[in-house]
């Protein structure tokens, strides 16, 4: 017979944990371990039970469901978190996705979907709300903006490119690094080309417009 899948509930909804504990409990190979009213309690919990899943609620008085899951997984990196919020809003989807939660689903759930998200975390795999999965997928394709031209930069040209806007001459620049006028020379050429400039003067207006010198 297979070990029962242990499980706590971290929820500040009395009634919401009660008809959790109630449904599950009628389920095969599912133990609720556990119940939390809030972050702290839920960390002490967990500590305590060692469950397999985390059945973990975002808005909470004090330690949201954000926080209580990174420093949850921080502490015991195996368990497998599960949101069970009533909230799609991006501000606190993603960051709890980020922070390690395995899966994310809306109260509006079947206990049956509850359920069987939490035998699919114990086989590794995760389960997502149909509307989160559509936002996820939504977020990867938006195209990544476009990297600034400075970023393209090796350490030693942002080196130069720093005592050019400071109004040093190549000679200058070349005994600060110790380096060579030829160098220098190479560097700035480099420079100019990477940013898309013409010369030494707009190399300088570009670097103080996007913050590289002051």
């Amino acid at each position: 017979m297979e070990a029962e899948i242990k499980v706590l509930l971290v929820d500040d909804h009395e009634m919401v944990r009660i008809g959790l504990a109630a449904v599950l409990g009628t389920e095969d190979g599912i133990e609720v371990v556990g119940e939390a009213s809030n972050g702290l309690e839920g960390i002490r919990l967990a500590q305590e039970y060692k469950p397999d899943v985390v059945l973990m609620d975002l808005v909470m008085e004090g330690m949201d469901g954000i926080e209580t899951t990174r420093k949850l997984l921080q502490q015991m990196p195996d368990i497998k978190v599960i949101v069970l919020t009533s909230f799609l809003d991006d501000e606190k989807m993603y960051p709890v996705i980020e922070a390690g939660a395995f899966s994310y689903l809306l109260k509006t759930s079947r206990a049956s979907e509850i359920a069987q998200a939490i035998r699919a975390a114990i086989k590794g795999q995760s389960v997502l709300e149909q509307q989160v999965a559509a936002k996820m997928m939504n977020r990867f394709r938006q195209p990544k903006p476009a990297a600034e031209p400075h970023h393209d930069l090796t350490d030693r040209e942002m080196e130069v490119l720093k005592l050019i806007a400071s109004g040093k001459s190549n000679q200058e620049v070349a005994d600060a690094l110790f380096i060579g006028i030829k160098t220098v020379k190479f560097h700035v050429t480099n420079i100019l080309a990477k940013l898309g400039v013409e010369d030494r003067t707009q190399a300088a207006i570009y670097a103080f417009k996007h913050g590289i010198v002051e």
